[in-house]
Order: C-alpha cells, then sequence, then structure tokens
C-alpha cells in the first residue's frame, strides 16, 4: 500500500521529539573533596581518580 498523501512535517517532528532531546548530564561527588564531577573522570578539582592523584592540581 502506498499513502495517498504524505505527512506533513510537524507530524513527523512530533513522532521524533520524545527521544532527540537532550538529557541532563550525570554528575556525582567527588570521594575525596566532595565537588560534583563527572563519573568515570578525572576530578577538575583535586585531580583524583578511583582515590589516586593522577594529576597535581595547583591551589589558587
Amino acid at each position: 500500500m502506498v499513502p495517498k498523501r504524505k505527512h506533513c512535517s510537524a507530524r513527523s517532528k512530533k513522532r521524533r521529539g520524545g527521544h532527540l532531546k537532550s538529557n541532563p548530564m550525570t554528575t556525582i561527588a567527588c570521594p575525596k573533596c566532595g565537588e560534583p564531577m563527572l563519573p568515570h573522570r578525572i576530578c577538575p578539582n583535586c585531580g583524583n581518580y578511583k582515590g589516586k592523584e593522577i594529576i597535581s592540581v595547583s591551589e589558587q
């Protein structure tokens, strides 16, 4: 079967709209300093990852 008429763009956008929106980024608290950070990344505040100092961050 072939559709008689083309669907309007608004109808297509309504259908796709649910999964095209962006989700808020997940953050966790750093176990050492307590600052919010992205999971599985080095803490930008203290430079630790999994309890080990990876980079040294100078205090300003």
